[in-house]
């Protein structure tokens, strides 16, 4: 049943050199992907023209500063928020050198005109900072400025129980390290090392931040940004580390399919993913409202061993995101919500793989306006797409919702107007039946 369900075909697998980790994935601009692996290396996924044919490419990119005998941690990238132009690249590692192991950040960024957005150029433009922590997760999000601008930072967890932040200065065309708790105060006296993290800004100038920790910790708060100024914060304990915490709003159709109305939209509130390494993944719903006091628990999710990635997103179209879970048994389960009495997350389908699943990205690589889900497992990357039947099957289906919504509208106004003429009727057979003037 689970199979007949799974709305993907595998378009292509690229095999890595070595294997990668749970923060090896990342999207950069809006085609491309960077796959970085344990022994040094950083392979870009694109699909391009080659014989008149849209093909799968897996490319090396000789990022300079990266030793040899260098492991990869990981590796992320955002495009800088406007009126800034240009692709960052962030990738932290490790040099053994021996006698001991040096941890560094390596951040890319070409300014000169032109090469914003050439990762070519890119990669020889880099920025070698030595670390003092083992590094984690490298994660970017979105700031508020001084001036009301928004600029996107990155923030870097260690194994010394901080989150550090690197924000870029302008006049020096550099990023630097500045104290988090100037833009992030609800990151400070955490309580064990953050093996992942997740922010989301939400109305009002307010921001919702979420963390994982090693220890099994999980802690929310809700920050208004303009301070900034932790508002509210929570915080909950499992028995097991967390592998990733995701925050998501929740959708419901105010009405349904009518052929008279469009379906409206209603927001839930926002909603909190965990997923931890032993348990079952858990999704705190209204967070904002609730904070962590309303659970709802993914049924099954523990079965296939430990959830290495997680993701939220709409697969079917609907308006309603699906939440899909990656495991070290080599599975990927899919949760689909059904809001029918208090509402549960059920399993839709699950598809297994050869390998366990490390990380998992939705993204349009072909640029034809359907995206593809990037799924990275020990042995490579596995590019899924839509099958084109059931995407199609769908379009005509919304196509002709629209037409009979648009001819119902037009029948009734057809109907109105008659009603009209009828009125006007009379007086005009009154005015035709009057006697002429006499001259």
């Amino acid at each position: 049943m689970f199979r007949e369900l799974f709305p993907f075909a595998e378009d292509s697998f690229s095999r890595f050199p070595s294997q990668s980790n749970i923060y090896g994935l990342s999207q950069a601009g809006e085609h491309e992907l960077l796959a970085a692996t344990l022994k040094g290396k950083v392979v870009c996924f694109r699909y391009q023209e080659l014989q008149h044919k849209i093909r799968p490419v897996a490319k090396e990119v000789q990022f300079t500063y990266i030793p040899v005998d260098a492991e990869i941690v990981s590796i992320d990238a955002f495009n800088k928020s406007p009126p800034n132009r240009g692709l960052v690249v962030g990738i932290t590692f490790i040099k053994d050198s021996g006698d001991k192991a040096t941890p560094f950040l390596n951040i890319y960024c070409d300014y000169e005109p032109g090469s914003e957005f050439n990762l070519e150029s890119i990669a020889q433009s880099c920025l070698n900072l030595e670390l003092q922590f083992t590094p984690f997760q490298l994660y970017h999000t979105e700031v508020q400025c001084d001036a009301g601008g928004i600029e996107t930072v990155f923030l870097l967890s260690g194994h010394d129980q901080r989150i550090h932040l690197y924000k870029e200065n302008a006049s020096l065309h550099q990023f630097e390290e500045q104290p988090v708790e100037r833009l992030f105060p609800e990151l400070q006296q955490l309580p064990s090392n953050v093996l992942w993290l997740d922010m989301l800004s939400v109305a009002g100038g307010r921001r919702i931040s979420a963390f994982g920790c090693q220890n099994g910790c999980v802690g929310l708060a809700v920050v208004d940004q303009t301070g900034p100024e932790v508002l509210q914060s929570w915080r909950v304990q499992f028995d097991s580390p967390i592998s990733a915490v995701l925050l998501f709003p929740l959708s419901c159709h105010t009405s349904p399919h009518q052929p008279s109305a469009d379906t409206g939209v209603e927001m839930e509130g926002y909603n909190l993913l965990v997923t931890s390494t032993i348990e079952m993944a858990v999704v705190y719903r209204d967070v904002q409202e609730c904070g962590l006091s309303r659970s709802m628990c993914l049924s099954g999710s523990d079965q296939w061993d430990a959830v290495l990635c997680a993701l939220v997103i709409d697969l079917d179209f609907d308006g309603q995101k699906e939440v899909l879970l990656g495991t070290y048994g080599q599975e990927l389960l899919c949760y689909k919500f059904h809001p029918a009495g208090c509402g549960q997350f059920q399993l839709q389908w699950r598809r297994s793989f050869k390998s366990p699943l490390l990380s998992i990205i939705y993204l349009d690589l072909t640029g034809d306006g359907l995206r593809e889900l990037a799924v990275l497992t020990v042995k490579g990357l596995h590019i899924l797409q839509h099958s084109l039947t059931c995407t199609a099957d769908l379009v005509l289906e919304r196509l002709s919702h629209r037409v009979s919504t648009l001819t119902f509208g037009s029948e009734l106004e057809s109907d109105k107007t008659p009603d009209t003429k009828e009125r006007d009727a009379p007086a005009e057979t009154e005015e035709s039946r009057a006697p002429a003037p006499s001259l």
